[in-house]
């Protein structure tokens, strides 16, 4: 009953994580579908200066051909140039100045030293100075109108009539000063300079610009501006075969392709938009788990993993919904290099491109030119993968960002070439949205950190970290064990080099082998390569005991790397590098010296389990044959030869590397390998 019980709570699991998978895949691509763009898509790729190798394009409707961005441009510089501003005349405030100027001279007068028989004289000369510049008008001039010019038309509003006039036939408040010393110079029987001071007080604008009044009058004009010039005519030819695509026929297809999406927005189905939308982002989607079931199984079954992958495309293509939604000015801002980067660094490359296509496919029917997107990001995100395949230092994401430039650089060029036909006429600002997206791609790195964080999975660059010698546990187990420490480096080296021949992850066997036997840190007199002395504390202790306390290390070294958070995928080279074999020496000697007693052989065995890996499979066989390579007491090529021979068979005997995933051919490489750096090792001559 509970073994029915078990196999009942294992099916219900996985249906369990089936539909959890299903689940994860209907939410993804209801949010891409909802995100996207709902707007019909224009069947044609419009390039200026290329051949139309279409047929005849017949418009089917009549429709307005659109003036471009310049020519609107020069319309509303025009429009706007017809335009004279609009200034009020305030008599009031001649008036006012004028009667506050015969209130100045009263005051002042007393103690200008002037005969009282002159003041009249006085008066009536300032008076009627300023009721002459009065006359005429004094404004301040407008920097926006007068753009280096002598002077400028304007409109004078007086009781709401209006009087067309130009700024020279006025004055400024300087003018008017100039004039008033001019015709005083004159005047000899005047004290110019006690006149001007009382003059230059009451001289004020008159004449003030009515900014409200005329930024209404420039925005009748500019509404008043016609966007289009001409029309297209059902059934005419729009561009036939075979012809240059010039600026003409350039906006009349643009025009008919802005015809066309208003057309489809307001007649077309959006529900049908829709049903496309869907059809075409769970065709992908699909793909994607096909190719995860048939190739990585490990991840198709792993939902964790699953929902990882689908969030990264979801994010990525919902950033492009809302950058087409925002009118971004250039959609190659957008740093699309950044997903196959962080799927490389987290999975593997063929997992990496093969999702990045998926990706620019889906963002291909929603950017304009979509065949030229498509090169950029396809070549761009292939060139980011490779640049990357092994990934050993920190500034491989730098190197990899300049290669991603230079790659843009020269599709940018050679797309230019093919449009333009010519270096001058090229827009070199049109590369700058590239290299904004190469910089963003450096993103990558702090979000490698987060989903590693988030979603417990270990990258390449925890790994760079974790095989630095001075990480904690390493600096402590060769402070604490360093025959242990040695060891584990000759195995790392032994171990990372079959890896890296036979196929596998170099960096991941290596950081295993470094850490596999940290465990004899609690203990370290108890193991070989850490006694110097000759006292062996395993000759006063029963068999049984000095085996646990070898097994130990396996229980202890998990312990201890748990404790320091190292990732579980290396935590299982501790646990599996012994497998479930025996410890042999003391099982063996206990046998020979007590052989009337019955042993439980489990009190000698490793409790496993057996490598579950090629990399785990790899690290068992060196770790076995550096540790008894050290045993051999004058090495040379036949004794290092029969002793890898031995300990490879002995593990094949024991069947530790049935689900290893190592074939008989790489067992041939890995011997091949181990001996030949075992003689570099031991500096044993070769003979040839």
């Amino acid at each position: 009953m509970a073994t029915l019980s078990s196999s009942r709570q294992k099916a219900l699991l996985r249906k369990y994580a089936r539909n959890l998978k299903f689940l994860m895949m209907v939410v993804s691509i209801c949010l891409i579908v909802y995100s996207l763009p709902k707007q019909a898509k224009f069947s044609y790729e419009i390039q200026e200066g290329r051949i139309w190798n279409q047929k005849d394009l017949i418009s089917p409707y009549n429709f307005a051909i659109l003036k471009t961005a310049q020519d609107i441009q020069n319309d509303r510089k025009n429009a706007l140039a017809s335009i004279t501003p609009i200034y009020q005349l305030n008599p009031g405030i001649a008036q006012q100045l004028l009667e506050g100027f015969r209130n100045d001279l009263e005051i002042k007068w007393h103690n200008s030293g002037i005969d009282e028989r002159q003041k009249e004289k006085y008066i009536a000369a300032g008076y009627n100075l300023l009721k002459e510049i009065y006359s005429r008008g004094v404004l301040v001039l407008n920097p926006k109108y007068q753009q280096g010019r002598q002077g400028y038309p304007i409109t004078i509003l007086e009781k709401n009539v209006a009087t067309d006039k130009n700024t020279t036939e006025l004055y400024t408040k300087e003018q008017a000063l100039a004039y008033c010393n001019q015709i005083l110079s004159q005047r000899t029987d005047l004290n110019k300079a006690f006149l001007l001071d009382l003059l230059q007080n009451r001289i004020q604008s008159n004449v003030v610009y009515d900014d409200k009044l005329t930024a209404r009058l420039e925005a009748e004009v500019l509404e008043g501006i016609s966007l289009t010039h001409g029309m297209v005519q059902k059934g005419d030819v729009i561009v036939a075969k075979g012809s240059v695509v010039n600026d003409e026929v350039y906006q009349k297809l643009e025009s008919y392709k802005k015809a066309f999406e208003d057309n489809a927005r307001i007649n077309g189905n959006p529900k049908l938009v829709l049903m496309g939308q869907f059809l075409l982002v769970s065709i992908t989607i699909a793909l994607l788990m096909i190719f995860l079931y048939l190739f990585r199984r490990d991840i198709y079954d792993d939902n964790r993993l699953v929902s990882l992958i689908l969030l990264v495309i979801t994010a990525m293509l919902f950033t492009l919904s809302m950058a087409i939604k925002m009118q971004l000015p250039n959609l190659y801002y957008i740093p699309y290099c950044i997903v196959p980067i962080i799927i490389r660094i987290l999975f593997d490359t063929r997992l990496a491109l093969n999702i990045h296509l998926l990706v620019v496919l889906i963002a291909g029917f929603f950017v304009p030119n979509s065949f030229e997107f498509a090169y950029f990001e396809i070549t761009a995100g292939m060139v980011s993968i490779y640049s990357i395949k092994n990934l050993i230092r920190r500034e491989q994401f730098l190197i990899s960002a300049v290669i991603i430039t230079l790659t843009y650089f020269v599709a940018f060029l050679g797309i230019s070439l093919i449009r333009e036909g010519s270096l001058v006429t090229m827009e070199w600002m049109g590369f700058i949205p590239f290299v904004v997206s190469v910089l963003l791609t450096l993103l990558a790195y702090p979000l490698i950190y987060l989903f590693e964080k988030i979603f417990a999975i270990t990258s390449d660059i925890t790994l760079i970290e974790l095989t630095n010698t001075n990480a904690p546990l390493l600096r402590e187990m060769a402070f604490t064990a360093p025959g242990t420490f040695q060891h584990s480096l000759q195995v790392a080296n032994l171990a990372e080099n079959a890896i890296y021949t036979i196929g596998g992850n170099a960096l991941l066997v290596r950081a295993g082998a470094l850490y596999h036997d940290i465990g004899k840190m609690e203990n370290p007199l108890f193991f070989v390569e850490n006694q110097s002395s000759g006292f062996n504390p395993h000759d006063k202790l029963p068999y049984e005991e000095s085996a646990q306390i070898i097994i130990r290390h396996v229980y202890k070294g998990i312990e201890m790397a748990q404790k320091a958070n190292i990732p579980e995928i290396v935590i299982d080279f501790i646990r599996t590098h012994h497998g479930n074999t025996r410890v042999d020496y003391f099982y063996q000697s206990f046998l020979k010296n007590f052989p009337e007693k019955i042993i439980n052989e489990n009190t000698f065995r490793y409790p496993g389990p057996i490598p579950f890996s090629k990399e785990a499979g790899v690290l068992m066989l060196a770790d076995s044959v550096e540790a008894a390579s050290r045993s051999l007491k004058e090495p040379d090529e036949k004794s290092i030869s029969n002793l890898v021979d031995r300990i490879v068979k002995y593990k094949l005997d024991q069947n530790q590397l049935k689900d290893s995933n190592i074939t008989l051919k790489d067992i041939e490489t890995i011997k091949e390998i181990f001996k030949r750096m075992l003689m570099s090792i031991y500096h044993v001559r070769i003979d040839y």
